[in-house]
C-alpha cells in the first residue's frame, strides 16, 4: 500500500476519533482585524433608496398596465381584445418590462436600470413621438426624465466617490 494511504476499514476508526475529540480550551480565538465587506457610504444607501423608489414606481405602472389588460381599470375599454394593434404591442410590453424592471431594480441589480430604460424608452416614445397614436402625456414623459437625470447624477457622484477611495494611500506593511 502506498504511504499515506489508509486502509478502506480503518476509515470509520479514524471518524469517531475525529467526532469525539474535544476542542482545545487554552488558545485565543482570534478576531477579525477588518470586517471584509466595506461599509457602504450615504451615496451608496441613498442610490439604493432611491432605486427601491423607483421600482416599486415600475411595479405600480405594471400593475396598471395588467389592469387595462384584463379589464378592470378604464371600465373595460382597455382589454386586450378591444385595443388597437398599436395599444396591444406597447400594453403588452410594458406590462411585462415594468415589473421585470422593478424587480432588477429592487435587488440593485445592473440589469435592472437596463431594463427600466427600455420600458420608460418606450412610454417615452407612446406620448412624446406618437400622440396621434397614443395621446400625449408629459407628465410622464417628465417623470421618466427626471429619474434619468438623478439616476446619471447618482452614478456620477458614486464614480467619484470611488476614485477619491482608490486615490487614498494605504500602508499595510510594518
Amino acid at each position: 500500500m502506498a504511504p499515506g494511504k489508509s486502509k478502506p476499514d480503518d476509515w470509520p476508526r479514524r471518524k469517531t476519533t475525529l467526532m469525539t475529540m474535544q476542542p482545545r480550551t487554552d488558545v485565543c480565538a482570534m478576531e477579525p482585524d477588518s470586517p471584509t465587506i466595506p461599509r457602504r457610504t450615504l451615496a451608496d444607501l441613498l442610490f439604493i433608496l432611491f432605486l427601491r423608489l423607483v421600482a416599486v414606481s415600475c411595479f405600480w405602472f405594471g400593475l396598471q398596465y395588467w389592469a387595462m389588460l384584463v379589464g378592470y381599470s378604464l371600465v373595460g375599454a382597455g382589454r386586450f381584445d378591444l385595443l388597437s394593434l398599436p395599444w396591444k404591442v406597447a400594453s403588452t410590453s410594458l406590462a411585462v418590462l415594468f415589473p421585470v424592471a422593478s424587480l432588477g431594480l429592487w435587488l440593485t441589480v445592473s440589469w435592472g436600470p437596463v431594463i427600466w430604460v427600455l420600458a420608460a424608452g418606450g412610454q417615452i416614445l407612446m406620448y412624446g413621438l406618437l400622440p396621434d397614436i397614443f395621446g400625449p402625456n408629459k407628465l410622464i414623459i417628465l417623470l421618466h426624465l427626471m429619474v434619468a437625470a438623478v439616476y446619471c447624477i447618482f452614478r456620477l457622484l458614486l464614480w467619484l466617490e470611488k476614485r477619491r477611495h482608490r486615490r487614498q494611500v494605504s500602508v499595510d506593511l510594518p
